[in-house]
């Protein structure tokens, strides 16, 4: 098949239609039934979440051949929880089609998507759906669609009918019209109040194709018309180049404009020997760029890991070089292991078809292969290479989840470990110190999601309840201690008597200051484990001690009755006496975050991390014209920050966190904790 695949990422925000294009794309170029989200009979959204939201929730592989090109369809979610899906999809295609609907014009996730298309650039066609809905002006979606998206948009077809009244299209590039009967679409004359329209924007068109070389712009220019096959291929490399960037209208649920989208993604997007080669690392760590071929060398990386109870583990890649064949043996360098991939499938929705072998720029999925996860790489043993890991946005968003019963405990460890398999997104991390199994997610939408599917797909009822942030103690001046620990009353006793300083210091330690053998040299590991063992909980709200150094000044010990035991516990004793006397005070975790956010949002967004007590350490543009804010706020006041920052941003915001250190607590805030801690 080689130069007859093209590899689609279907984007938008949630509800435009995404699925409804897909499953009208499958039903015409397949001969297919075609389902419906409404009845939760669509070929892309197969889960019973997705059936319940009628909403998709995870990528989803759909390949048709259509004019004998195979186009491996890459249905995505378009709400901002599951965002992780659309970036692995985009990291592995070469060609997009971002879906608007017509009444809503370009919305928050459409601005995102498209925002990551063109970071990578990634040759996209804009699909405008639902134009038979009432009152739709097309004029004022196509300026809305330049404004936001750039103004290279260019209308490929125009909307067809009287008014408002949408019953089908005119191909500007080819100008024939197509006009919907009831059923399909049929070749129709061009409206006459339309015609004048349409060569205008026809001339636009080939005006743009000139501009893409000087003896097209020649010829233009003399008043010579462009043959079809100049004014095609100097489409193709606009759109290739991403200078320009087609727009059709259409109506997925009546399947208008669906063959000519289907042509137009052949005709216009990169075939795998257009593609630019892709960067790997060799053995040798040193950068080599791989050509999507059928004659190289076989490497390919997987993007996407499902679990499911009847084929396990399945790990769905793209071939970026080479031929892969069924009964091949493979290199993981992840892994540092060869495997024989016995079996190997093509996808369509949830189910997997087996075949012979894929080519250079097809997708498939093998099944339980050992260790194989999301951002492995697989490749001949004879010309080992990797390729770089999809960068996943982190957890933002953390609860405590609670099991019904000691069953439910036993079987929550692995349902997790598949779960992260499956969403590198999701965070697990247990809380020794407050007893809770705390799940990262990206947000409300994903954690219920989460929780969906534990109850649906194995079988576990858990709740979740805030989780507890966790506190720390410090000493802010030094003190000395006195610790004695004797106990004497026949046969072998307890003796160690200590003296100790503890002064504050960037982290734990301990040192020795002993003249004169007051205290023997082989009792110095029992103070120090005495001295670590009292810093596990302090004397305000029982919270770790940190930054405390710890000196041994001075002791006493008997000949008989000393022994290690003695002295640890001298060493606690000697650390309690001082505390209180050090001035200790309450440490909160600060966490640093980078807020994007759209401009227009920047007062409020930092006017709001201001009442959160945040450090704003930097406000800077980045390459999609965002805001990005980086700020220092503590813990306590951002656990549900991903809920507000989206109410206060109209679902446009989003952000990041790394745990960056402890500060002192303001003296109002210590009062309360101390209050709960007491409690």
């Amino acid at each position: 098949m080689g130069n007859d695949i093209r590899n689609v990422v279907v984007l938008g925000h949630q509800g435009s239609g995404k699925t409804t294009l897909v499953e009208a794309i499958a039903s015409v170029a397949l001969n297919l039934p075609k389902g419906a989200v409404e009845k939760g009979t669509t070929i892309s959204d197969y889960l019973p979440e997705e059936k319940a939201k009628l909403s998709s929730v995870r990528l989803s592989v759909v390949p048709v051949t259509y004019n004998n090109c195979k186009i491996n369809f890459i249905d995505a979610p378009g709400n901002d929880d599951f965002i992780g899906e659309a970036i692995a999809a985009v990291g592995v295609v070469k060609g997009a089609i971002l879906v608007l609907d017509a009444q809503a014009k370009v919305e928050v996730e459409t601005v995102k998507h498209w925002n990551m298309l063109r970071k990578k650039n990634i040759p996209t066609l804009i699909y405008v759906n639902k134009m038979d809905k009432e009152n739709i002006n097309f004029e004022d979606v196509l300026a809305d669609i330049r404004e936001k998206l750039g103004k290279n948009a260019i209308p490929f077809c125009y909307p067809m009918g009287h008014d408002n009244n949408f019953d089908g299209f005119i191909n500007v590039v080819t100008l024939k019209a197509r006009k919907y009967n009831g059923k399909e679409c049929e070749d129709a004359e061009i409206y006459d109040d339309k015609k004048q329209k349409v060569f205008e924007l026809h001339n636009t068109m080939v005006e743009a194709v000139a501009e893409t070389s000087e003896e097209l712009l020649d010829k233009f220019f003399g008043g010579e018309p462009l043959t079809n096959e100049e004014i095609h291929n100097g489409l193709r490399t606009g759109v290739l180049n991403g200078d320009l960037t087609p727009v059709l209208v259409g109506s997925a649920l009546k399947n208008i404009t669906i063959h000519t989208a289907l042509n137009m993604l052949i005709d216009y997007l990169p075939s795998p020997s257009d593609l630019n080669p892709i960067e790997a690392k060799d053995e040798n760590d040193k950068t080599v760029t791989i050509k999507t071929l059928d004659e190289e060398p076989f490497s390919a990386f997987v993007f996407k890991t499902t679990v499911d109870s009847f084929s396990g583990v399945s790990s769905i890649f793209k071939v970026n070089s080479g031929v892969l064949k069924a009964g091949d043996t493979v290199y993981i360098p992840n892994l540092k292991k060869t495997v024989a991939l016995n079996q190997i499938f093509t996808l369509f929705g949830s189910k997997q078809n087996q075949v012979n072998e894929l080519k250079a720029g097809d997708i498939g999925c093998v099944n339980k292969v050992d260790g194989l996860e999301t951002s492995m790489t697989l490749c001949s043993p004879k010309a080992k290479v990797i390729y770089s890991p999809i960068d996943f946005p982190t957890a933002v968003y953390f609860k405590a989840l609670i099991t019904a019963n000691k069953n439910d405990d036993d079987k929550l460890g692995t349902t997790l470990q598949k779960m992260m398999l499956e969403d590198k997104s999701i965070e697990v991390k247990r809380n020794h110190e407050t007893n809770q199994l705390l799940i990262g997610s990206l947000g409300l939408g994903h954690l219920n999601f989460i929780l969906e599917r534990m109850k649906n797909s194995y079988k576990l009822n858990v709740t979740t309840e805030d989780s507890k942030v966790v506190y720390r103690e410090t000493i802010k001046t030094s003190a000395v201690g006195d610790g004695r620990y004797i106990k004497q009353s026949g046969g072998s006793g307890f003796y160690g008597v200590v003296q100790m300083e503890f002064k504050p210091a960037p982290e734990n330690t301990f040192s020795e200051e002993v003249f004169g053998g007051a205290v023997p040299k082989n009792y110095f590991p029992a103070v120090e484990k005495g001295f670590y063992e009292a810093c596990e909980k302090g004397l305000l709200a029982g919270f770790p001690v940190i930054g405390v150094h710890a000196i041994l000044k001075d002791g006493k010990y008997h000949d008989v009755d000393s022994n290690e035991l003695a002295f640890k516990n001298a060493a606690i004793l000697a650390f309690k006496d001082a505390y209180m006397k050090c001035k200790p005070t309450i440490l909160e975790p600060i966490i640093k975050i980078v807020v994007t956010i759209h401009p227009d949002d920047t007062g409020t967004i930092l006017s709001d991390l201001n009442t959160r007590r945040a450090k704003i350490i930097g406000v800077d543009i980045n390459t999609s014209k965002n805001q990005k804010i980086t700020a220092l706020v503590p813990e306590s006041e951002i656990l549900e920050y991903v809920n507000d920052l989206k109410s206060m941003t109209q679902g446009a915001g989003y952000f990041n966190r790394t745990f960056d250190g402890y500060e002192e607590a303001p003296q109002y805030v210590q009062e309360k904790i101390l209050k709960a801690a007491n409690k």
